[in-house]
């Protein structure tokens, strides 16, 4: 071996012996494994850092016992993007810029040891490092992989929700369904949304929240895809395949709730939330967008065939990459593992569910009847606007999907700017208020336009609550977050069956106004016992 300086520092390079190295680059981190041949030993050892320091071994085999030389091995040229080592063959993949390596022996010092070369003629015996960039899906942190995946899966959520809300325009024609039918229709979905919310979030806080998302999605895609047959066989049938439908989207939430409280940082939640959420936005857009599409050129059992497929891909996607917590993730690395547990909750799984304990608290009273209030106008809007810009504003099919979709994208667009200020009270009074205005404005105006946009600053301004309401759950008891999201969103699930099937029979004998004036008078209750007894600090441990 010989020495020279490089940039400053003093580098040794291996001139003796046949050599051979590899390298593994794993977000900022860089791996490699050297070894080296000469004489009858081997030097061998493992590096990683942005300043590579490795612990390196030679074996003799010359003498008995075996004798061990300790030693390091370094490269103090290390900056950039990451680079890898190439072995004694490799001379064409150099690039100019090469990095020397050094080796000091610590136990005996080999610098002025004399080795027999092992090479090939006509090969240079440096190992030197090259450049090269690591694709930018290999470093993307997994905590947001887990974040997306989530987000599809309420896309999709979505999607299959308020398909119907279009499907039925053309489906109340054909089968000759009054408004009594089309609320009841739209209602049973919650049945099954109802039964699953608790159970939802006692499995995922139990099994963890892969295996419960992921059964969700699967559930409630084959529901979506078995909607248009149930519909022909009769009305029980399409009222139970509903009901299937809300089985499945029901642990849909509380899942994704358990899921992100052991992956992502206090630091980062309420973004994440509002990313995640802002996904049952644009699955709304989405599905009120293509469904008068596809509903024109295919007919109305098409929406339903489409939809409901797409959960196979987002499943195959999700077995491969999410995992219920970091600590089940093989690929996760070292660094961002320790941000996570840094600033996240990671416990064992809850075995026992306090539930007097939790019961007793005036801040989860607070969120379970802020949920029933906030969700009463927010399942109005969802299942019964189309049938508003249909029947009021006079608009057809096509043209009253696409208006939706204003409304929708004003929510995802609110969504994730609340996620930014993440201040949880005053979010969720934004909340409650602005939809109360907007729509309390609704009697006064006189084009369809103003209607249009008064529907678009209500939804806009209920998107604050997901930085206010749904992550309060979170806020008050972490380790819980999966049953308490339960709780409260089976009081607002509550508001779902009773809401869109009371607008069904006001609209038989009253009008709109009297539909709105309903939600207002919900959403000042709710801005009420939300600043009286609601808190953003953790009550349960």
């Amino acid at each position: 071996m010989a020495g020279k300086v490089c940039g400053g520092e003093q580098a040794i390079l291996f001139h003796r012996g046949e050599r051979s190295a590899v390298a593994v680059a794993r977000g900022n981190l860089f791996y490699q494994k050297l070894w080296s041949r000469a004489d009858n030993g081997f030097v061998s050892g493992n590096s990683c850092g942005r300043r590579l320091i490795s612990s390196t071994s030679l074996h003799r085999s010359d003498t008995f016992p075996p004798q061990r030389s300790r030693g390091s091995f370094a490269c103090s040229c290390f900056s950039g993007s990451p680079r890898v080592w190439l072995g004694p063959g490799d001379k064409d993949k150099r690039g100019e810029n090469m990095t020397c390596a050094f080796y000091k022996s610590e136990e005996h010092d080999m610098t002025e040891g004399k080795l027999d070369s092992l090479s090939s003629p006509g090969e240079t015996n440096e190992a030197v490092l090259v450049e090269r960039d690591i694709p930018w899906w290999q470093s993307f942190p997994k905590r947001w992989v887990v974040v997306l995946l989530c987000f599809s899966a309420f896309l999709l959520c979505n999607m299959d929700r308020v398909n119907m809300s279009i499907a039925i325009l053309p489906m109340s024609k054909e089968f000759n369904w009054n408004s009594a039918t089309v609320g009841l229709i739209q209602s049973s979905f919650f049945w099954g949304y109802l039964l699953t919310q608790i159970l939802g979030g006692i499995w995922a806080d139990k099994i963890g929240g892969k295996v419960v998302l992921g059964f969700g999605v699967v559930w409630w895609s084959i529901a979506t895809i078995l909607t248009p047959i149930a519909a022909r066989i009769g009305l029980p049938f399409l009222l139970t395949m509903r009901a299937f439908m809300g089985i499945g989207e029901g642990v849909a939430m509380p899942a994704m709730n358990n899921i992100l409280s052991k992956w992502i940082p206090v630091s980062e939640r309420s973004r994440s939330l509002a990313l995640v959420y802002s996904g049952m936005y644009l699955g709304s857009v989405t599905g009120l967008a293509f469904s008068p599409i596809l509903i024109h050129k295919f007919g109305w059992p098409s929406v339903f065939y489409t939809f409901g497929s797409l959960g196979s891909i987002w499943f195959a996607l999700w077995l491969k990459k999410a995992h219920s917590t970091p600590n089940e993730d093989p690929e996760l690395s070292k660094e961002e593992k320790k941000l996570i547990m840094g600033g996240s909750v990671s416990k064992e799984p809850v075995k026992d569910i306090p539930w007097r304990l939790i019961l007793s608290k005036a801040p989860v009273w607070a969120l379970i009847i802020s949920h029933f209030c906030h969700n009463w106008g927010t399942f109005i809007l969802l299942t019964w606007m189309p049938t508003y810009y249909n029947q009021v504003l006079k608009f057809n099919l096509t043209e009253s999907g696409l208006l939706c979709v204003l409304p929708w994208l004003t929510m995802a667009v609110f969504a994730n700017i609340g996620g930014w200020i993440a201040d949880t009270l005053i979010m969720q009074s934004i909340g409650f208020l602005g939809p109360a205005f907007f729509l309390s404005q609704l009697s006064n105006v006189r084009t369809p336009a103003m209607a249009v946009l008064c529907m678009a600053c209500s939804q806009g301004s209920d998107a604050f609550s997901q930085s206010g309401l749904y992550s309060n759950h979170q806020d008050i008891g972490p380790r819980y977050a999966g049953v308490l999201l339960g709780l409260s969103n089976t009081a607002g699930v509550l508001a779902g069956v009773f809401g869109t099937a009371a607008t069904g029979y006001i609209l038989q004998r009253g009008s709109w106004d009297d539909v709105f004036k309903v939600s207002v008078a919900l959403y000042i209750i709710g801005t009420l016992v939300w600043n009286l007894f609601s808190t953003g600090e953790k009550i349960l441990d």
